[in-house]
């Protein structure tokens, strides 16, 4: 079994604003536009007390689990409402080894167990820091206050 400083030495991951640790995996030599790659994909690894802080894409990410422990990604849809969904291979336990988060969600995600979670995600269009958008702690309470308890623990105390 592989350790989280293994993967991140050996994949050359660097730490991601949203928190974590990433690199970029791959970006396709098609173009979907003059500013942005048909599609990009990238590796993800959080480690134990690390989460994935509440940010918003304009494109569909789909995410894979490749290993570590399971981890939950949240998210908040236009209307407001707050969803799960469970990333890994215990199938008994309702997760699963991919899934898509819509563009136009508030997402991030947290670890289930303690340990680590590396997964891909992959980006279409092509993910540009452009298009990301970070949400402080005082910004999302005040759009949905009904969520306090996870935008607490996957967001930070900042203005956005």
């Amino acid at each position: 079994m592989h350790s989280a400083d293994e993967f991140i030495q050996h994949l050359q991951l660097e730490q991601h604003v949203e928190g974590g640790y990433y690199c970029s995996s791959y970006r396709s030599a098609q173009q979907f536009d003059d500013a942005r790659q048909l599609w990009t994909s990238i590796y993800f690894l959080l480690r134990d007390g690390e989460v994935s802080n509440f940010h918003r894409l304009t494109a569909d990410e789909m995410w894979y689990f490749h290993a570590g422990q399971s981890l939950t990604i949240y998210m908040i849809d236009e209307q407001g409402e707050l969803t799960t969904a469970k990333l890994g291979l215990d199938f008994a336990a309702g997760e699963r080894p991919q899934f898509l988060v819509p563009k136009g969600a508030i997402f991030g995600s947290a670890m289930n167990q303690p340990g680590f979670s590396l997964v891909g995600c992959m980006v279409s269009p092509g993910f540009t820091f452009d298009d990301f958008e970070l949400f402080g702690q005082e910004t999302l309470l005040a759009m949905y206050p009904q969520h306090q308890q996870v935008i607490e623990r996957l967001s930070r105390k900042i203005k956005s």
